[in-house]
């Protein structure tokens, strides 16, 4: 049955893209060219756009090395799979519902963009100004594809994988571009509140977070976890590996939403590098001081959060805010790994505490860094108007991502069985098999 069904779901995703492909071919849409720009703001940012896309393998081998064995490949998958989906989707709607014409600052119109109409070499009128928009469109779809990649380390080793396809799609639809619409559209309306999220603190982070903690709840504990079994990592190198992907491809994803070869870019740039160092230290004093050993595992997911918390506030804040804030937020998120792992939720990969709580310091530690506007000013606005932003996208994501995988598994349900679980995902999803190298003594 279950087999069937894969052959049935592969067929319509089949068809699907075939007819994507016929209709984008003779859709008659206008790429308007033309304008004079910054060569040097151009290469920055068509290299911003490689590094953020560099990311999402990263996070496959960031989470792929702290699976089981079994479940190497399908949890890498996850994350790379991501990068066609969402390409494809980006290109038909959703940079249109991110950036279209905007229905009330909630929403951008569909045909506005719709098949990358109207989105050429030119710029636009008031988005992105001084890039060609095509290249801003580019851009930004690369957060659009990290996003829906970092839920999984919350549900990884128990989903189907036709079920997550599904999913990322829907999530990306009706959770990502509402979010995006409502930060970064000038016409949407935390936008027009004056709420400061530099590179996708609230888009990316508290969105992937609360929708990992949704995800966890709905899934259920695995049976390892339920019987308190070992789930050791099963590559720590690729955990660094992945790490240092992340945090390499962290300046183009925090530096280049400047979207100029700028100083703030340089602001941004410097920032993200001392938030990450100083948040990898205090994770390995921190465990160091509760009486565990600094370990490489414990030192990557500190750089990790560090490189969350800071992405609301890099542009916005001073080199030794950076430090505060990373810190901070180490601190804070292994505090929320311990208690985590004293309560019954099975977020795999500890989403939850790193990237939600993570990006939550952020949001409130940039509305008290913020150079303009922030607490350290004087002044109390922004402060309060982040706590608020923050109650809206934690409620709509959370409670969004939860009907999307009811929705969802009613259509594809999304949990293999508990065989299929033992016998681990790369087997019975995808018929393949990480094999760990032997050296005979």
């Amino acid at each position: 049955m279950g087999k069937k069904m894969s052959r049935i779901y592969a067929r319509i995703s089949l068809v699907v893209l075939v007819l994507v492909a016929l209709f984008a071919a003779f859709y008659p849409t206008v790429h308007p060219s033309g304008g004079e720009f910054d060569s040097g703001d151009v290469a920055w940012l068509i290299s911003a756009a490689g590094l953020v896309l560099l990311m999402t393998p990263g996070l496959s081998y960031f989470y792929g090395g702290m699976v089981s064995a079994k479940n190497i490949i399908s949890t890498m998958l996850q994350s790379f799979v991501a990068l066609g989906v969402i390409t494809v989707l980006w290109f038909v709607v959703g940079f249109s519902l991110s950036f279209g014409d905007s229905i009330g600052g909630i929403i951008g119109d569909p045909r506005t963009f719709f098949m990358f109409d109207n989105v050429g070499t030119a710029a636009h009128p008031t988005i992105a100004t001084g890039i060609p928009f095509v290249l801003f469109a580019a851009f930004q779809l690369k957060f659009a594809i990290i996003t829906p990649a970092l839920i999984t380390g919350a549900f990884a080793e128990r989903i189907k994988f036709w079920g997550y396809i599904l999913f990322i799609v829907l999530f990306c639809i009706f959770i990502y571009t509402p979010l995006a619409h409502w930060t970064w559209h000038p016409e949407g309306f935390l936008f027009k509140w004056g709420v400061l999220d530099f590179a996708g603190g609230t888009v990316v982070h508290i969105s992937a977070g609360m929708a990992a903690l949704a995800g966890a709840m709905f899934f259920g504990r695995r049976k390892v976890h339920r019987e308190n079994g070992e789930n050791a990592p099963v590559n720590i190198p690729y955990v660094l590996l992945g790490t240092g992907l992340l945090w390499f491809g962290w300046f183009g994803f925090n530096a280049g939403s400047a979207l100029a070869a700028d100083e703030l870019a340089v602001t941004a740039f410097v920032n993200t590098n001392l938030a990450s160092a100083s948040a990898m230290l205090a994770w390995l004093v921190y465990d160091s001081a509760r009486g565990r050993k600094p370990s490489a595992l414990g030192g990557c997911i500190g750089a990790v959060v560090g490189l969350v918390a800071i992405t609301p506030a890099a542009g916005f804040v001073s080199f030794g805010a950076s430090i505060a804030i990373g810190i901070t937020a180490s601190i804070v998120s292994n505090i929320a790994v311990h208690l985590k792992s004293k309560s019954t939720l099975d977020d795999t990969l500890d989403v939850f505490p790193c990237h939600g709580i993570g990006g939550v310091v952020g949001m409130i530690l940039t509305g008290v860094f913020a150079l303009e506007g922030g607490l350290i000013t004087g002044q109390t606005t922004l402060f309060f108007k982040h706590l608020l932003a923050l109650l809206i996208v934690g409620s709509f994501t959370f409670f969004g991502s939860y009907l999307l995988y009811y929705v969802t598994n009613a259509i594809i349900p999304l949990r293999v069985s508990e065989r299929a679980e033992e016998l681990g995902l790369d087997i019975t999803q995808h018929n393949e098999r990480y094999v760990l190298a032997r050296v005979d003594e």
